[in-house]
């Protein structure tokens, strides 16, 4: 029996993505239940979701839904790339090399760092005064 989709979690700073890839699909990519050019409005993230599909020539070849939860519009754009690159990886595994040597199955490990107590930021120090 064919597997009904593939699984995968991607993650960026605080955001995270559940994508599923469904074989035989037309290429129509959903996010949060909203069409993926709706969900997000700059050019810029609509190109970083797509482009592991368009590193593999996938296109059209699956339907994809994700869930995006957390952090900010472009930290989920790069959290769903994430998600879409590995689930790739799930549904055939020769995508491996092309998607590493683009660097899209790399986890950006950047967070923000907390502040600290007697600086103003995480490491932006109180203005030194002499007098």
């Amino acid at each position: 029996m064919a597997m009904e989709y593939y699984e995968a979690v991607g993650r960026r700073k605080t955001a995270t993505a559940r994508v599923r890839l469904y074989p035989s699909g037309e290429g129509n990519v959903v996010v949060n239940d909203r069409p993926m050019r709706e969900y997000f409005c700059r050019a810029v993230d609509v190109q970083r979701v797509q482009s592991p599909l368009q590193k593999t020539a996938t296109e059209s070849r699956f339907n994809i839904s994700i869930k995006v939860t957390g952090g900010g519009m472009t930290g989920q754009a790069d959290a769903a790339k994430l998600g879409i690159a590995r689930a790739l990886v799930e549904a055939d595994p020769d995508f491996r090399t092309v998607l590493s040597r683009s660097g899209l199955l790399t986890r950006d490990a950047r967070e923000k760092e907390r502040k600290k107590p007697g600086l103003k930021r995480a490491r932006k120090a109180p203005q030194y005064t002499k007098r």
